[in-house]
């Protein structure tokens, strides 16, 4: 399957940050492109054109919720990120007034749209738990039903990271939250699209969801939320998605989901075994280079993610100098963190501290090839010794 999206054609790249964000599909820009012109129409207006707009925000949500299995389309409510949708679930938390307390747990390793909430109603007085994560960044489902206490208010934990790539055991960790009657969030911002779910088996109350990671536009996103489950709106103004989620529908950033998460389940399948082939040819590459330690779970993790540190080498160097000297571009880390150039926690929550060495994290997308992993074990394998021969730790 090649779709020939996102090639930067006249430099020749190999482009492998697609964990960052992938272009969208030419029949996802094709649904788009009527709603930015002739069908601009607001669902909310009381005519037959506000009528039709509204109708094809439906069937994208019903697009949206076959791909996660809701069991309701009334589930899923459109947000405009899964920074949002992470907020959301969070912040509502301090809203309920009939919450059970005011303890949350989540883990170490969680992007910062969850951390970042989290640390901001520590200082309105909750109390939050920090699971600690295995070598392989894997939560322990023990370890949570340990932290479980009777005024936990809401579990909140990752599906896969972005960084390490490990896939958490959330079927078994919903399990201990539902036995212990503990609302349950999920994000599934690198998972939902790229690898089966079904909220039901997995024990989920809540789930975020982003097309940026399955080849569906940028600044639109989703939250399941299971029927029954109280959510206090985060933004107010507007009787918009059943009035728990203010503001004007982006009418041509929905129906581009919907198509996105209609193929994704389509192609899943296709998707990963041959993102998995190549994930695992460079993994094996990276794996044989001196000096280099691959990082997460060997076996349960996202099939096109590859993650490694490497030994007396800075990864913004080495990242560097594979662009420039190779035109291969990939990342240190999450792209809301890549920039800021310090230590990843992640990585130390794992036992992976400063002295491990630079850190890389590739995300292989469709148009990803056999011979463009090839060359990227050489190059990279080339960059890192002309640094080490720089080094005088080496």
């Amino acid at each position: 399957m090649n779709y020939n999206i996102g090639r930067m054609a006249e430099q020749q790249a190999i482009y492998l940050d697609y964990l960052a964000g992938t272009p969208c599909l030419p029949e996802v820009v094709e649904a788009m492109a009527p709603h930015f012109r002739e069908r601009f129409h607001n669902p909310q207006s009381n005519h037959a054109l506000g009528e039709e707009a509204l109708g094809v925000v439906e069937i994208a949500r019903e697009q949206v919720a076959a791909l996660i299995g809701a069991g309701s389309v009334r589930d899923v409510y459109f947000t405009s990120s899964a920074t949002e949708s992470n907020n959301w679930v969070i912040k509502s938390v301090a809203q309920m007034p009939r919450r059970r307390g005011t303890h949350i747990v989540t883990s170490q390793i969680e992007h910062f749209s969850v951390l970042h909430p989290c640390r901001t109603l520590e200082r309105q007085g909750f109390d939050v738990t920090y699971l600690p994560v295995d070598a392989y960044g894997m939560i322990d489902p023990g370890t949570l039903k340990k932290a479980l206490r009777s005024d936990t208010a809401l579990v909140t934990l990752v599906h896969a990271s972005g960084e390490i790539g490990t896939i958490e055991p959330i079927a078994e960790l919903g399990a201990v939250c539902r036995e212990a009657e503990a609302l349950f969030h999920v994000d599934a911002t690198n998972t939902a699209g790229t690898v089966p779910i079904d909220v039901a088996g997995l024990n989920v109350d809540l789930l975020t969801i982003s097309p940026q990671a399955f080849y569906g536009p940028k600044g639109i996103a989703a939250l399941y939320a299971r029927r029954g489950t109280r959510l206090p709106p985060l933004l107010e103004g507007g009787t918009q998605e059943e009035g728990r989620r203010a503001g004007t529908e982006n009418v041509p950033a929905i129906v581009g989901f919907g198509v996105a998460a209609q193929a994704a389940a389509r192609d899943m399948d296709a998707r990963r075994a041959q993102a998995t082939a190549l994930r695992d040819a460079l993994a094996a590459g990276l794996h044989s280079t001196e000096g280099v330690r691959l990082t997460g779970h060997p076996s349960e993790r996202l099939p096109h993610h590859v993650s490694c540190v490497i030994e007396h080498v800075e990864g913004e160097s080495l990242l560097l100098s594979l662009s420039l000297g190779a035109n291969i571009f990939a990342s240190s880390g999450t792209a809301c963190s890549a920039k800021a150039l310090k230590h990843s926690y992640v990585l130390e929550a794992m036992g992976i501290g400063e002295g491990a060495g630079g850190s890389l994290v590739f995300g292989l997308g469709m148009d990803n090839t056999r011979e463009e992993i090839d060359t990227t074990i050489q190059e990279l394998g080339q960059a890192i010794a002309g640094l080490r021969s720089l080094s005088p730790l080496a």
